[in-house]
């Protein structure tokens, strides 16, 4: 049964019978049921097991699930809801990552095992990643974006992520691990401390030292430093000084019995004998050429813009003309619409080769220069080959004040693409953007979509 919605919204102080001083936690505010979290997690994981490297093992299956339940056993029962479906998923990929999805679904890649010198370590994640499935974070995220992708009420079915220019993250991709990756699984630095709290003590009542959790957050940074597994880092920000605080707060919990880790060397060579692992989270080599989400197969001959043209747009967002034979590709802050054979799986990565793409960001200025500076400055930080490639100029765009700004990037295909991104405000201080993506020596041959696109461009939000 769900539990009322505004009990929810209160304080719930995790420590409350506990005389250990373990840190009380609040739960964010959220729009979103329990059961809401749950469906949304169900979908996001189907399409996950479609997607990425799935181990099946029963050996690995069975030792994953019994250190997932022993976390669930000990989960404080106010945020333990009824509904959730804890799932604990072993993936073949050798970057050092683990990700939940909202409603219990987990996903563990071979390299934490990999990189893990004990089972607390991976124990320490998993709690870690168990405490935004019980703090819901992923929809508490969805809750405060007020975007109006997501007021449409299509979060379910948004599961298709984009690369430009093949680089892993950044604000065009929408995330890292897929398209809810922007929304369900990228959190802020108050969150990811508030899970490695909550992480902690359910460690502790499950019997293991916290201080191992610390001790892999301490390999997983060191790994992104040297461009090992950036992955986890892209989603889960370090909140500062993590060690002090982890240790600090062991040292005010009891700990449970201790458990039995002597499966956790069996596990470890289990992984082992498991032919290749994929360097990057991607999807399964053994899936058909024309993978599901991915629109033809990039890397072949990409036809030109049909010459007819059909309308297309998001309710209280936009309106605009796109060529015919362009398919829509939705994500949570963006909409593509790309010909064939210009999205999906290259070389490990999903790639955007092709075509437009309107979007949504939070600007934290008023002043257009300034928001459209830090939306670039933003996307180069995790595509740093971006390049300005001329002069910004004003220009109306639908009765409004707007900015275009050439950009260049090295092309998956080779060679350079060439971008011009337009920015403009909506009503309510949000920067839309609308960009359009070509490889250079393409270019001529799609400049009279791009115009045509771009004069019929309306935009329909409420002033």
């Amino acid at each position: 049964m769900v539990r009322n919605a505004t009990a929810l919204l209160l304080v719930l102080t995790l420590a409350a019978a506990s005389p250990f001083g373990q840190t009380p936690i609040k739960l964010p505010k959220n729009s979103y049921t329990p059961a809401q979290d749950v469906e949304l997690g169900r979908k996001a994981a189907a399409e996950a097991r479609k997607q990425y490297a799935v181990i099946d093992d029963p050996v690995i299956a069975r030792y994953l699930t019994r250190l997932g339940d022993r976390l669930v056993a000990v989960a404080p029962r106010e945020l333990n809801q009824p509904v959730y479906e804890y799932s604990f998923t072993p993936l073949n990929v050798k970057a050092i990552n683990a990700f939940a999805l909202p409603g219990g679904p987990m996903f563990v890649n071979r390299g934490m095992f990999e990189a893990a010198k004990e089972e607390g370590e991976v124990v320490g994640v998993m709690a870690h990643e168990l405490s935004h499935v019980l703090l819901r974070h992923g929809t508490a995220n969805a809750s405060k974006a007020r975007n109006p992708w997501l007021q449409l009420g299509q979060l379910a079915g948004i599961i298709g992520g984009a690369v430009v220019g093949g680089t892993a993250g950044g604000v065009i991709s929408q995330g890292s691990q897929f398209g809810l990756g922007t929304i369900l699984l990228k959190y802020s630095r108050d969150f990811e401390k508030q899970a490695d709290l909550l992480g902690a003590q359910m460690m502790a009542r499950a019997g293991y030292d916290p201080r191992a959790l610390a001790r892999m957050f301490e390999t997983i940074e060191k790994e992104s430093k040297g461009g090992g597994s950036p992955q986890w880092m892209n989603s889960h920000p370090n909140p500062g000084n993590r060690t002090a605080y982890i240790t600090k707060e062991a040292g005010q919990l009891a700990s449970g019995p201790p458990p039995d880790t002597s499966d956790f060397p069996g596990a470890k060579e289990a992984f082992a004998k498991i032919p290749g692992g994929a360097s990057s989270a991607k999807r399964n080599e053994s899936a058909a050429s024309e993978t599901p989400g991915a629109i033809g197969v990039p890397g072949r001959p990409v036809p030109a813009p049909s010459s007819q043209f059909r309308s297309v747009g998001v309710n209280g967002v936009f309106q605009a003309t796109v060529p015919a034979n362009w398919t829509g590709i939705e994500s949570p802050d963006s909409i593509k619409f790309v010909p064939p054979n210009a999205f999906g799986p290259l070389n490990g990565e999903t790639v955007f080769t092709h075509g437009v793409e309107f979007g949504v960001a939070r600007s934290g200025s008023r002043d257009l220069r300034e928001a459209t500076s830090a939306w670039i400055t933003a996307v180069r930080q995790d595509n740093p080959d971006i390049r300005v490639a001329g002069d910004q100029r004003t220009l109306p765009l639908s009765q409004r004040t707007a900015m275009a700004t050439p950009l260049s990037n090295p092309s998956p295909l080779g060679g350079d693409e060439w971008m011009t991104v337009y920015t403009t405000f909506l009503a309510d201080g949000s920067l839309f953007y609308y960009l359009t993506l070509v490889p250079a020596r393409e270019a001529p041959d799609y400049d009279l979509a791009f115009e045509r696109i771009t004069r019929t461009l309306r935009l329909t939000d409420a002033p």
